[in-house]
């Protein structure tokens, strides 16, 4: 009996060292201090992002078509993410024939600014960590043979993007797979890439050191606990500037992206995003 009990000991003990770390799957709350909140409230009217009156959470008036509104811009799916709770929901970025911001006809784009952001704001200094979760429409998709722009920071004098996320096919990187979403630098080097889900959510934070000039990529799907998966590494991140999220979609067929090439008309597509924040990392906090 007494050996019969140390056996039964012993495979309890061994199946429990080697049984795998199960990921946290439940939904969560940011833990760090939130410097943006770009999370959308449940039952939010599209008409609420169209005026500095309603908007708290976005600038209404960029970047967007000339003669748009943001409420005919924006949908909102019946869907939240991993830091979206029960009190948050989904927004979905949308672009059609009329997504020319200024004069800048080569590109459709709609890009979402936190309202208080600014070029010299706190946004761009010490250590920041920016979260955003992606999912994708069926019934809006990208179209992989143009190169997207999706989440980026763009430096005060609008020459560069410090850190951008983008998808399709990268004009110049015949090597970068076009199904796949990339995080580069302002050069255009590789930082970290995954393949696109076309079903489940995909969750995403950039940790940036503006003081030693570092980004860490972390990364998970579904309602899993994000995990390190890039960094940390140096990437030029001087210049200030303004996050955008949304839809930059560059032309093919021309040299000179902002003012020409070829766009397909009844243009419908979206990418839907959730969980959207940015928090202060100085202390090394990052919600996972």
């Amino acid at each position: 009996m007494f050996t019969q009990n140390l056996l039964s000991l012993a495979v309890a003990a061994s199946t429990a060292f080697a049984a795998p770390h199960s990921p946290i799957t439940a939904r969560a709350e940011p833990k760090c201090p939130i410097v943006f909140d770009g999370r959308v409230p449940v039952d939010t009217a599209p008409t609420f992002f169209d005026t500095y009156a309603t908007n708290t959470i976005f600038n209404p008036d960029y970047v967007k078509g000339n003669d748009l509104k943001w409420s005919g811009i924006l949908k909102f799916p019946d869907a939240s993410s991993r830091f979206d709770g029960e009190e948050y929901t989904a927004v979905e970025v949308t672009i059609s024939d009329q997504s020319i911001f200024q004069q800048q006809n080569g590109f459709r784009r709609a890009g979402l600014q936190f309202l208080r952001d600014s070029p010299d704001g706190p946004g761009g200094k010490g250590v920041k960590t920016l979260h955003w979760s992606v999912k994708q429409d069926p019934g809006r998709p990208l179209n992989l043979t143009h190169e997207y722009l999706n989440v980026w920071h763009e430096t005060a004098d609008y020459s560069a993007n410090q850190i951008q996320f983008q998808t399709g096919t990268l004009i110049g990187k015949s090597g970068a797979d076009k199904n796949n979403f990339k995080v580069l630098d302002r050069n255009g080097n590789s930082l970290y890439s995954v393949p696109m889900d076309m079903t489940m959510w995909q969750n995403f934070a950039a940790k940036l050191d503006f003081n030693r000039n570092q980004v860490t990529i972390y990364y998970s799907t579904g309602m899993s606990e994000l995990k390190l998966v890039a960094g940390p590494q140096y990437v030029n991140l001087a210049g200030g500037g303004q996050y955008q999220i949304g839809i930059l979609k560059k032309p093919t067929g021309t040299s000179d992206v902002v003012n020409g090439g070829y766009q397909e008309r009844n243009l419908d597509e979206g990418q839907i995003y959730g969980g959207l924040f940015l928090e202060d990392s100085a202390d090394g906090c990052v919600s996972l």
